[in-house]
């Protein structure tokens, strides 16, 4: 994703000034390509720039970063942070780079790789409306769209429950296939019927035709879907409810990871749901 955006961004007449990945040829091969300096420190990704976009897995990695030198010599600087994290961990973060004269903005991001690369993200973004404004001229060559939510912390819980609604459709979608198909119907025209009634859903267009082609290249992980509902659980905790489609869609995709499936595309629950398809089915 991080490459894909700083692509477009070079094709927008940005300078990519340095690149930072913990995979050491990745990030070699991205600065050759781009033009950058490819920064084994991440006080040096700080130096060079003037605005740092940070792509990452989790809290555990965002905090590694910002404690790893990525706020050394920091003032003045503007720090947009797309990953899916807690809500929480984005609030700290501002705290943070305020502490040390820098400027930090959620951009949370509702696409995938090929959007990124294209320009036509939709992000949702919180944090202070003067840094939102500030970093507006980047935002606009990254996405088509942009939503200001609010404080931080904000942009990250609409995250959490747009991807929290997106897995459940997922997990269903895989259900009314599988099903679809042990009944012996047409799965092309079950789409079709699906695509024209109030079956109809994003994710029927983006993993409707994978899910019965097993086509499932990665553009979203189940990995990352098991993480996100469970941003999604935790909130609900902290109110007191109950969500019980979530709760079962998580375990769902925590099945996928514990059976070696993590890494496929959030389709790959199909996988489950299928008859004769995963072994461990059932």
């Amino acid at each position: 994703m991080g490459l894909n955006m700083a692509r477009r961004l070079k094709e927008e007449g940005c300078e990519i000034a340095a690149v930072h990945d913990i995979n050491t040829a990745a990030a070699q091969a991205a600065a050759q390509e781009l033009g950058g300096e490819a920064c084994a420190e991440l006080r040096q990704v700080t130096k060079l720039s003037d605005v740092i976009i940070t792509v990452v897995t989790d809290d555990a990695a965002m905090k590694k970063i910002y404690r790893g030198g990525l706020l050394s010599r920091a003032k003045g600087k503007l720090f947009i942070n797309c990953a899916t994290i807690t809500p929480d961990m984005h609030v700290k973060i501002e705290q943070k780079v305020e502490k040390a004269g820098a400027q930090s903005l959620e951009a949370c991001m509702a696409s995938s790789i090929t959007q990124a690369r294209q320009g036509t993200l939709y992000l949702m973004c919180g944090g202070r409306p003067e840094v939102f404004e500030r970093a507006r001229p980047v935002l606009e060559k990254l996405g088509n769209a942009l939503r200001y939510v609010g404080t931080s912390g904000k942009a990250a819980q609409v995250k959490a429950l747009v991807n929290m609604v997106m897995n459940i459709n997922t997990a269903g979608l895989a259900e009314g296939l599988g099903l679809g198909e042990a009944l012996g119907l047409d799965l092309a025209m079950l789409r079709e019927v699906f695509s024209q009634t109030g079956a109809d859903s994003r994710v029927l267009h983006t993993d409707g035709e994978d899910m019965q082609k097993r086509d499932h290249a990665c553009f979203f992980s189940a990995a990352h879907a098991a993480k996100d509902s469970s941003i999604a659980l935790k909130l609900a905790k902290t109110q007191g409810l109950n969500l019980p489609l979530a709760a079962a869609t998580k375990k769902q995709y925590d099945r996928m990871v514990g059976e070696g499936l993590g890494e496929l595309d959030k389709s790959g629950v199909a996988e489950l749901t299928f008859k004769g398809r995963h072994p461990g089915r059932g």
